[in-house]
C-alpha cells in the first residue's frame, strides 16, 4: 500500500499539465513549480517582477497549507529566474514570506518559463516528526 497522497487546493493555480500541485510521501511534500498565476483567472498577475514573485510565494504558501504545513516547513527551495539581475528583488520578497532559519535554496537563470512568467519556484517541505 502506497503512502503517497495528492495535494490539491483551489487557493493555488490548477496544474497546467500532467502533474499535481504537490505529492506527499510520508512526511515529505514535494511541491511542483509555481508561476505567478492568479488561481481564479489562471492569468499572470502582472508584468511587474516583484508582483510576480509575491504571487509565486503566495501560491506556494497555499499549497503548503493544504498539505497541513507552512512555508516555515520548507527545507529546499528552487527558484528559476528569466533575469538573474532580479535576484535582489526576489530575495527581498522572499523575506516577506520566510523567517530564519531559511530553507536551503538554489536560484537558476533560465531562458524562458511557462506562460511568459519571469519567475518560478518549487519546494520540498517536511511536516510533523
Amino acid at each position: 500500500m502506497s503512502n503517497k497522497a495528492v495535494i490539491n487546493t483551489d487557493q493555488a493555480p490548477a496544474a497546467i499539465g500532467p502533474y499535481s500541485q504537490a505529492i506527499k510521501a510520508g512526511n515529505t511534500v514535494y511541491l511542483s513549480g509555481q508561476i505567478p498565476l492568479d488561481p481564479a483567472s489562471m492569468e499572470i498577475v502582472s508584468d511587474d517582477f516583484e508582483t510576480q514573485a509575491r504571487q509565486v510565494f503566495t501560491n506556494l504558501k497555499a499549497v503548503c497549507e493544504e498539505a497541513a504545513g507552512t512555508l516555515q516547513d520548507v527545507v529546499k527551495l528552487n527558484l528559476y529566474l528569466v533575469d538573474l539581475d532580479k535576484f535582489a528583488i526576489v530575495n527581498r520578497v522572499m523575506e516577506e514570506f520566510f523567517q530564519a532559519p531559511y530553507p536551503a535554496r538554489a536560484a537558476v537563470g533560465v531562458k524562458a518559463l511557462p506562460k511568459g512568467s519571469q519567475v518560478e519556484a518549487e519546494a520540498v517541505l517536511v511536516i510533523g516528526d
